[in-house]
């Protein structure tokens, strides 16, 4: 999924921006992931899932919950 979004504002350290379309939708981003881009650009967002590192994630859990299984937890 691509998400465009145009950079409203920079306040500090937070980049203040609009999500393009219909609906009204502002988030915030630390400025140090926007190098370059300034109040007005318009970005692009590609999100994806990382599948390997969600299951890697999962495991880790349950481990931790059958280690506390054990202790009684």
């Amino acid at each position: 999924m691509e998400i465009t979004a145009t950079v409203d504002r920079i306040e500090g350290e937070l980049a203040v921006l609009l999500l393009r379309g219909e609906a009204q939708v502002t988030f915030n981003l630390p400025v140090v992931f926007l190098a370059g881009i300034e109040e007005g650009d318009v970005v692009n967002f590609a999100i994806t899932k990382d599948a390997a590192a969600t299951d890697e994630a999962k495991e880790r859990v349950m481990s931790l919950i059958e280690k506390l299984k054990v202790k009684g937890f």
